[in-house]
């Protein structure tokens, strides 16, 4: 199980195709007859991981279709609705040749990567004995046409759009599944080891486990994400700068690392450092670096949900200057971390364990129907060399009465003569293998 505890930057993918052209410079009027025209250079920049299978091509994709002129400026013009819904992609019939050259190459890397991702999943999951899911299969293809191999078309970057728009708006509530599971898992396998113990030490660790949980729980106040007073914190601790002195546009300017006039995602989770710092330390035992990771995607989604009005993935200026008249700015109540917030009840954790005793038992059949598939297959090998070395000796006996039964040379009164075959009414001495000829009178002497 691949678990993505890192945020992806949502702003490199189609979902933001629409708001790319506002996160570069205000356009300034230049007289272009004074100005060479810059030389392409078709070497996409480097963009954060947005955590999809197929996010390099992806970005790839995104970046070279940008460096088209008639595309940008239709993305310009474009909004968000319209993107979805397969509009822009039709713009692909414009761009020049040789961007679409460079997006047919890439489409043909992409599909045989994934031809080569589904045969060593079929490999792996047919050697143990899995049955091999297609449909699941096939999804790894749902963000281009693999009918048609080598051309980047208008329906492949239709499906790419809908994919991406798709599986990122999904992304969170996909990740919030994946840790449940890591959480249950986890108290599982505890509960499992405990049953390997004895009474006395079962208590010791159980008075440990109480004691470490009670430990990570002993925290200062965590403030409210996005509110004044966590604001003030970074504004003080990390800008070293007065609080009283405090100004909610001059933050937003040293917080927005890139300058682009927006907040990313992973640029608000940076807020937040000093207040996981009070929870976690990588150092002690009682603190898990991935439930780390999760409260800090919990307080992103949460300023996420209360600033990010136009539900775009980014947070603007103006998005941020209206949340601090709000309010909830002014938050006092302290942040609910997740050991107050228990990510599974005991109904789902029940279920969870049923599931894995299912797995465990459908494994445990496998594995014996293999046993004694293997076994069957060694009785029938030993069966074949039995019957192999039989037919051997059997082909040996019949060699030696083929032997037995060629001429041999015969001895009759002293002279050697081929000694002919024998016919009916022909006997064999005893113990002398030579013929005795039926009509033969031995000459007996006789006395005067």
């Amino acid at each position: 199980m691949v678990m993505m505890w890192r945020n992806p930057n949502i702003t490199a993918c189609f979902l933001a195709l629409c708001l790319w052209v506002r996160l570069g410079a205000v356009p300034v009027a230049v007289d272009k007859t004074k100005i060479s025209p810059p030389e392409e250079n078709l070497e996409p920049p480097r963009t954060a991981d947005t955590g999809l299978h197929y996010d390099r091509y992806l970005r790839e994709v995104v970046d070279f279709l940008e460096k088209d002129p008639h595309f940008r400026e239709k993305l310009r013009n474009t909004d968000m609705e319209d993107i979805k819904q397969g509009k822009l992609a039709k713009e692909l019939n414009f761009v020049s040749h040789h961007v679409r050259t460079k997006l047919d190459e890439l489409k043909r890397q992409e599909v045989n990567r994934l031809r080569i991702l589904i045969k060593t999943k079929q490999d792996i999951e047919g050697g143990q004995g899995m049955t091999v899911d297609h449909q699941a299969l096939l999804k790894h293809f749902e963000h281009l046409n693999h009918m048609n191999p080598h051309t980047f078309e208008v329906d492949d970057l239709d499906r790419l759009i809908k994919s991406a728009t798709h599986d990122l708006e999904n992304y969170d509530q996909e990740r919030h599944e994946e840790f449940k599971k890591y959480e249950m898992k986890k108290e599982h396998e505890r509960r499992e080891r405990l049953k390997t113990l004895d009474e006395e030490t079962r208590k010791k660790e159980e008075k440990h486990y109480e004691e470490m949980k009670k430990k990570h729980a002993d925290h200062p106040k965590i403030n409210h994400p996005g509110s004044q007073d966590q604001l003030k914190e970074v504004w003080e601790e990390a800008d070293g700068l007065d609080p009283d002195d405090f100004d909610p546009k001059t933050f937003f300017s040293l917080h927005d690392s890139n300058g682009d006039g927006y907040f990313d995602e992973q640029e608000l989770e940076a807020l937040f450092t000093k207040e996981l710092e009070k929870i976690y330390d990588p150092t002690q035992e009682e603190d898990d670096m991935v439930e780390m990771e999760e409260e800090r995607l919990r307080m992103r989604e949460h300023v996420m949900n209360e600033v990010d009005t136009n539900k775009d993935r980014l947070v603007s200026l103006e998005e941020f200057m209206i949340a601090t008249t709000r309010n909830e700015f002014k938050e006092q109540d302290a942040w609910e971390t997740l050991e107050q917030n228990p990510v599974y009840t005991e109904e789902e954790m029940r279920e969870f364990e049923e599931h894995l005793a299912r797995e465990e038992k459908d494994l445990k059949q496998k594995t014996d129907d293999l046993q004694k598939q293997k076994e069957e297959l060694q009785r029938q090998q030993q069966q074949l060399e039995t019957q192999k070395l039989e037919l051997q000796q059997a082909m040996e006996h019949m060699e030696r009465i083929r032997a037995q039964k060629t001429e041999r040379p015969a001895v009759v009164k002293g002279h050697s003569v081929p000694a002919a075959p024998l016919e009916e009414g022909v006997g064999v001495l005893p113990g002398n293998n030579q013929p005795l000829l039926a009509h033969y009178k031995p000459d007996v002497p006789t006395h005067s």
